[in-house]
């Protein structure tokens, strides 16, 4: 590769917002929960609207719909940190990673688990609005928070793991709505998760030869030349668990169409695809915010 034409692909944008508003004591802080990089909340969030319109059989209420959208921003805040303090070590030999506030020195440790569980307490808070049940389903998801930051050290699986947690939502939107999980909810998140192993295959080619050197592991590295097959066959099988989840949920025909629009998209994404040029991962991995959204039409479109 010509590196001589290669973009920066540090994650963090000196600049920005963070930098143009807020106070130099913050700014840490802010990027530690990627405030400053709100794609991964998009990615948790639209998923988990999707489930909230399929199990309120059109737009739910407004109460459900705040709190669930709090708890995207926060439990993905918190897993940010996590992740970070987990991996501060390594952060600081990868291109992407390098500037993050634990990998340079700006958040010490012990500032950092403060800011956790701050985060965490302001999650927990959000479950006292919800019901027994779904509360019980929401703590369930903590050992895949805790456990996921460890997986590139002995699984090239982390993506799944990864995929499992960030649309858990999805589970307690049915819990909360329905007072159950019923078996067209469970291929939806089983959808998400095959969908999250593709597009975040697609950005682990960003850090693929950092994290190689690294003795890190990853589908990415797993995949290696052959990414491109296996990032499709996880999008097919996406779109397989969406149409069928779908039907299993009372989706009406628009909602077939719907998942045409996103096969296409999702071939589109495919075709596009250069596992060789890191720029052009990450730009396909920004691309599934779209996917999300185009879910959550096509739920809202089989509601109607």
């Amino acid at each position: 590769m010509n590196t001589s034409t290669r973009p920066d692909l540090s994650d963090i944008k000196l600049g920005d917002w963070v930098d143009r508003f807020l106070p130099l004591t913050l700014r840490p802080y802010m990027r530690l929960a990627r405030l400053d990089r709100p794609a991964g909340i998009w990615l948790t969030l639209f998923p988990c609207w999707a489930a909230l319109i399929q199990a309120s059989h059109g737009f739910p209420d407004l109460r459900p719909l705040i709190i669930f959208s709090l708890g995207a921003l926060l439990m993905r805040s918190a897993g940010s940190t996590v992740n970070d303090l987990a991996d501060r070590k390594f952060d600081r030999h990868v291109e992407r990673t390098r500037f993050r506030p634990l990998a340079t020195g700006q958040i010490g440790v012990p500032q950092a688990v403060m800011f956790l569980t701050g985060e965490l307490v302001l999650a927990a808070s959000l479950l006292l609005f919800l019901t027994p049940y779904t509360r019980l389903v929401a703590v369930c998801v903590m050992p895949l928070v805790f456990v996921y930051p460890l997986c590139k050290r002995f699984t090239y699986w982390p993506q799944a793991v990864l995929g499992a947690a960030f649309n858990w939502g999805m589970l307690m939107a049915w819990s909360e709505i329905t007072g159950e999980i019923p078996a067209g909810a469970l291929l939806m998140w089983l959808g998400a998760i095959a969908w999250q192993i593709g597009y975040d295959t697609v950005y682990a080619y960003v850090d693929v030869r950092d994290d190689a050197r690294l003795g890190l592991k990853s589908t990415a590295i797993l995949f290696g030349q052959h990414g491109k097959a296996c990032i499709g066959l996880f999008y097919a099988v996406a779109i397989a668990a969406w149409s069928t989840g779908g039907w299993l949920t009372g989706m009406s025909l628009p909602y077939a169409v719907g998942m045409l629009v996103i096969a296409a998209y999702l071939g589109w994404q495919i075709w596009r695809l250069d596992l060789s040029r890191p720029e052009i991962s990450y730009r396909l991995f920004l691309a599934n915010i779209l996917t999300g959204i185009l879910l959550a039409a096509a739920a809202f479109a089989g509601t109607v």
